[in-house]
């Protein structure tokens, strides 16, 4: 069920933490951030150096970390798909087919193995049409997304793509009624920030491209964001709920049918005549591995923070973008990169100011029901409070 939990503060000075329940009596105590002392301007300092130190716990490094590695992957993916497009290979639905493929064919065995066959068969009749409408979401998603980069411009795509984050905040919200404090919207008003000075950059250098049909563009890509926040809220929904090897398997195994159904549909004379040399294979390969391993961490990041702090994490993935054009394109780098970067990565610090990534959401992860307890290696449990990776 969705968590009410939230916390009550005086901005300027008290701050309480949530009341522990009965599941969690047994747990460590939530962290709380040390008060702001507005008694002299020396303790004001000694405060907000507290304050500072107190962010750099362990959950927020792994979070830190987790969404650094997973703009590599959104920049690798990137990166991959310019090539192959540049190779005239250009087969979206294709190659989100053998994303989904990975995933079903290194998670749904784990589920199979910990359920067994009959409990992994009622899994997909009793929720597998949760799943089903996750994976389409998720799907279509992607695929609009690459239909908006071959209409509209590069900068009205970077823009229009951060829509997904207030739409997540939202969701999140409906979903698990979070509440937000004024630091983290303020966090991630300073992270677009960032990337405002990030399309800056790219106008100022001549790098926004032609548009083909700017309004159709637009419109492909303000929806796949709308879908993206949905899709990353929901699964927050889902892996807080559900062990992770469930969650990321029954999206692979929907995404493979319906991911093949589409590029059945609309891309199979272009197999015929698409270059499949050892180089567009080990593009692909490479596309796959970094999407796998994105779908991979980003559950885990879920649970950790939150699918909010995972939207606002992906926005320094340009500035990687960058340095693999440095060496891959030989690119210029123009000067309000670097500083773009530090600001995101200051709004990520700030979205965490006041509330720690463990009051984001509470976890309570359990096998289902119907299995009446047949799980093996004694993954049939609850999980509540700080523990929120060990059942994964």
């Amino acid at each position: 069920m969705p968590s009410d939990r939230s916390i009550d503060i005086d901005p300027d000075a008290k701050e309480l933490s949530p009341s522990p329940s009965p599941s969690e009596s047994l747990s460590p105590a939530t962290p709380v951030r040390p008060p702001i002392s507005f008694a002299s301007p020396s303790a004001f300092a000694r405060s907000i150096y507290a304050r500072f130190l107190s962010i750099w716990t362990r959950s927020f490094v792994i979070s830190l970390v987790a969404g650094q590695i997973l703009s590599l992957c959104i920049t690798c993916s990137s990166v991959t798909t310019t090539e192959l497009v540049d190779r005239n290979w250009v087969l979206p639905s294709t190659q989100s087919f053998f994303t989904y493929l990975s995933l079903f064919s290194v998670y749904t065995p784990v589920t199979i193995y910990k359920y067994g066959f009959k409990g992994w068969a009622k899994l997909i009749l009793r929720d597998g049409w949760k799943y089903f409408l996750l994976a389409t979401c998720d799907f279509e998603a992607n695929f609009m997304s690459v239909k908006a980069y071959g209409y509209t411009d590069l900068l009205s795509a970077m823009l229009l793509d951060a829509w997904a984050i207030p739409v997540c905040l939202f969701s999140c919200w409906v979903y698990m009624k979070t509440k937000y404090h004024w630091t983290q919207i303020f966090g991630v008003v300073v992270c677009i920030g960032g990337l405002g000075m990030l399309v800056a950059s790219d106008f100022l250098t001549g790098k926004n491209g032609h548009a083909a049909s700017k309004g159709k563009g637009d419109a492909f890509m303000v929806a796949a964001a709308t879908i993206y926040g949905v899709v990353n809220a929901t699964e927050e929904f889902f892996v807080r709920h559900r062990p992770l090897y469930e969650v990321v398997g029954q999206v692979g195994m929907w995404g493979i049918i319906v991911a093949g159904a589409q590029t059945s549909a609309l891309e199979h004379k272009l197999w015929m005549t698409a270059t499949w040399d050892g180089a567009t294979i080990g593009l692909l390969v490479g596309y796959t591995a970094a999407m796998f391993t994105l779908y991979s961490i980003a559950p885990i990041l879920y649970r950790i923070a939150s699918s909010s702090y995972f939207n606002i994490a992906l926005l320094t993935s340009d500035f990687y973008g960058l340095l693999f054009g440095l060496f891959l394109f030989h690119y210029s780098p123009f000067w309000l990169y670097f500083p773009a970067f530090v600001v995101v990565m200051l709004g990520l610090v700030i979205y965490f100011w006041h509330a720690t990534p463990e009051e984001q959401g509470e976890s309570d992860v359990r096998t289902p029901a119907y299995l009446n307890g047949k799980v093996r290696g004694g993954a049939c449990h609850q999980e509540t409070g700080p523990a929120v990776l060990g059942e994964v």
